[in-house]
């Protein structure tokens, strides 16, 4: 796997597409609460559907419904935007609403990037090992894996873990393994986990997405 992603990092335009992206993260970062917030809406929304799909619902949100709406108007805009799980997902968002002014500052409050990551899943209802490390991800943390089905395909076809562990559910033990393994490849390449990621997703769809 590290020599395949060692060759993508000598292709300028893939390259560059990595570095616009790891630099759109970190722009984030830079950024007050709500745009911290927005990102946790994000990451709720494309859990199980798509960061297309997403992005939509996020920008569609913003009008008013995200944080002025009632829970019907957050579920009717999810609605409009054609979101599969709509009712599940804006009694998510609702329920979060107040951490729109300090989810930055909580999140900052933790020294070790893995407690962060432990809080949004035990606190963040919709938010798994997965979509936890995704958020922390797209608000500038690179330390941690985001284990999807892309990431373990990659891992399958190098024999890091065989065709019938990738099919099992990825409990917090089974994570933090996968995870340590990746971690191992990235300091081969003496890159980030969070970068990793963006090279190995982009060998399974041609796109360096958030």
């Amino acid at each position: 796997m590290a020599e395949k992603v060692r060759e993508l990092t000598t292709n300028p335009r893939v390259r560059n597409m990595v570095e616009d992206r790891m630099d759109e993260f970190r722009r984030v970062h830079e950024m007050g609460s709500q745009k911290w917030y927005e990102e946790l809406v994000y990451c709720l929304l494309t859990a199980y559907s798509s960061a297309l799909m997403g992005q939509r619902c996020v920008d569609a949100l913003r009008d008013g419904a995200l944080m002025e709406g009632r829970v019907e108007d957050v579920r009717e805009c999810l609605v409009e935007e054609g979101h599969r799980f709509a009712n599940r997902r804006a009694e998510y968002i609702y329920d979060t609403r107040g951490l729109a002014p300090r989810i930055k500052g909580v999140i900052q409050g933790f020294d070790d990037l893995k407690d962060a990551r432990e809080w949004l899943v035990k606190n963040i209802k919709g938010l798994g090992w997965k979509e936890s490390s995704h958020y922390l991800r797209n608000v500038g943390y690179f330390g941690l894996a985001i284990i999807d089905r892309h990431i373990l395909s990659n891992m399958v076809e190098h024999g890091l873990i065989t065709e019938e562990k990738s099919r099992k559910g990825l409990t917090k033990r089974r994570y933090h393994a996968y995870e340590g393994i990746l971690e191992k490849v990235a300091r081969r390449l003496g890159m980030a986990p969070g970068e990793l990621d963006l090279y190995l997703w982009y060998r399974k769809t041609g796109k360096v997405l958030k």
